[in-house]
């Protein structure tokens, strides 16, 4: 069976920004038993969320500027390409709504919205994880 990192179309992760990452850790950690490590990054600190010892998402704080919009989940859905996807959303009607660009040490990524507005992350990965 293929991992899901590396399954083109496949949901591959998921992702909080929250304005409360304390009350988040909290409220997620007891309904989900989920287990969290903190790492940090140069907005300030990524929170992975692990479900039964195996990386499931992340969380992080919301930032500054954007402090006026309700905390959500983002998903990923991986793809072979970011760049060449990013391309044919456009193609098909839809936006893109962050260029791709690279995250250090996990892959590179997009945000885009469908042609109906629903948003969604696409991302490669730079190796299984």
């Amino acid at each position: 069976m293929t991992n899901v990192f590396q399954q083109h179309g496949a949901f591959s992760w998921c992702e909080l920004l929250t304005n409360n990452t304390t009350a988040a850790k909290e409220f997620y950690s007891q309904l989900f038993g989920w287990t969290m490590k903190d790492q940090p990054i140069p907005e300030g600190v990524y929170t992975v969320l692990k479900a039964a010892h195996q990386e499931v998402g992340g969380m992080m704080k919301m930032p500054e500027d954007k402090s006026d919009i309700a905390p959500y989940w983002g998903v990923y859905v991986t793809v072979n390409d970011v760049d060449a996807t990013a391309k044919q959303v456009e193609e098909l009607g839809g936006k893109v709504c962050f260029a791709p660009m690279d995250i250090p040490d996990v892959g590179r990524f997009a945000m885009i919205q469908d042609p109906q507005g629903a948003i969604l992350s696409v991302i490669s990965y730079n190796a299984v994880m």
